[in-house]
Parts: C-alpha cells; sequence; structure tokens
C-alpha cells in the first residue's frame, strides 16, 4: 500500500481494534506495576511490625491521621490485604496473557488482509 493510497474501511476498522487493544493492554501492564509496588509496600510493613516487640505501641494509618492499633490486628490486616493483592494480581497476569494472544491474532489477521485480495475479509 503506498503513501499517497487511502486505507480501505474494512482495514482501517482492524487497525482501530488492534490499538483498542493495545491500550487495554497499556492499562493492565499499568494496574499489575501498581499492584506489584503495594505488595512490595505490604511486605516491608509485615517485615517491620515482625520486629517489633509484642509490647511495642503500633499505628496504622487512617486516612491523613494515624490511630493506635494491636501488632496481632495490623499484622492479619496486612496478611489480608496481601492475598487480595496477589488475587487480583494472579488475574491480571491472565488477562494480560488473553490480550497478548489477541494481538498476535489480530496482527496476524491485518496482515493476512494486506497481503491477501485486497479486500474485505470472506466469511467462513
Amino acid at each position: 500500500m503506498s503513501s499517497g493510497q487511502q486505507m480501505p474501511p474494512w482495514l482501517q476498522e482492524q487497525v482501530i481494534k488492534l490499538q483498542q487493544t493495545q491500550q487495554n493492554m497499556q492499562i493492565v501492564q499499568a494496574q499489575r506495576q501498581q499492584i506489584e509496588m503495594e505488595k512490595r509496600e505490604i511486605a516491608k510493613a509485615l517485615e517491620e511490625l515482625e520486629k517489633a516487640s509484642s509490647d511495642d505501641i503500633v499505628y496504622k494509618q487512617a486516612g491523613s491521621i494515624l490511630v493506635r492499633s494491636k501488632k496481632d490486628t495490623l499484622i492479619y490486616e496486612l496478611k489480608e490485604k496481601r492475598d487480595l493483592a496477589e488475587a487480583r494480581s494472579t488475574v491480571l497476569v491472565k488477562q494480560e496473557e488473553r490480550i497478548k494472544q489477541s494481538l498476535a491474532e489480530q496482527e496476524q489477521k491485518i496482515n493476512d488482509m494486506i497481503r491477501g485480495t485486497g479486500g474485505p475479509p470472506k466469511p467462513a
């Protein structure tokens, strides 16, 4: 296809779908990075809490203030939060894999259409 030629509507449609899928991939990757950062923060907080003795005073953040809490309660809450983050991470990994597969299929379809007869795909 030369630079002066306009892209056929059926090909434009496929390219737009591909771009939307690429945007979805970027969103999922950003969410995954955010979850990974959250998991690291939780791990660091748990590590510090484990170092504290049972009679140490500990606080948790509640909005913009700190509230006194019990070490065991904080550990329980952080472990719950960690488990939830782990589950969300697993879902995002699977979603990312599906999107990668979809991208490969869409790219192949576009390449086939370009190399094909020059017309829209024939119904199966």
